[in-house]
């Protein structure tokens, strides 16, 4: 998608992440934005042509309207979705932790320099952040638990779930929610 002018890694905007943005109310989104935004879920690398002939706009409109999506934040960048065992991380998990109150900011700078975090949320209900993490095997993700996690100071506890089986609701091909994109 590097045609729209997208970069891999733009920083996110939003409240308290980097490169915030001033918020401005959110513009309505139509079916051919939706449309665009589910094809470029399913192939960020899909072509302006693509996306154009599977929406029935011309380039001109998918473009600018791709650029409407990036400029209002809506699309953040493009990334790749990766396979994590066969990337030699076969050890995945969610950890759930209760931290010192009013300590999210510290926290949540300490738990993404882990080697291996994917995911970071502050969340509600019996604990606080929600972890998800990504190791080569049991060993490191028992290490990066008992050893990383438990030494900040404003992590109380945590509850560490194993994930057995992963389902990519992103993945290509053909669904009721994403159709496919043709290769060109």
């Amino acid at each position: 998608m590097a045609a729209a002018g997208a970069t891999a890694g733009s920083a996110p905007a939003g409240p308290g992440g980097a490169g915030a943005v001033p918020q401005v109310p959110p513009r309505p989104l139509d079916p051919i934005d939706r449309s665009i935004m589910r094809l470029l879920q399913a192939d960020g690398r899909a072509s302006i042509r693509s996306v154009a002939e599977q929406v029935h706009v011309s380039r001109a409109n998918a473009y600018a309207r791709i650029n409407r999506l990036m400029d209002d934040g809506v699309i953040r960048g493009f990334t790749a979705r990766i396979n994590h065992e066969r990337a030699g991380q076969g050890a995945s998990a969610y950890i759930t932790l209760k931290i010192v109150q009013n300590s999210w900011r510290t926290v949540r700078e300490k738990l993404s320099e882990l080697p291996g975090a994917a995911h970071i949320a502050l969340v509600s209900g019996d604990f606080d952040v929600l972890l998800l993490v990504h190791t080569p095997d049991n060993r490191t993700l028992r290490e990066l638990v008992l050893t990383r996690l438990q030494s900040i100071p404003e992590v109380l506890s945590t509850r560490t779930l194993l994930v057995f089986e992963e389902t990519d609701l992103l993945a290509p091909g053909p669904s009721a929610g994403a159709p496919a994109i043709a290769e060109e």
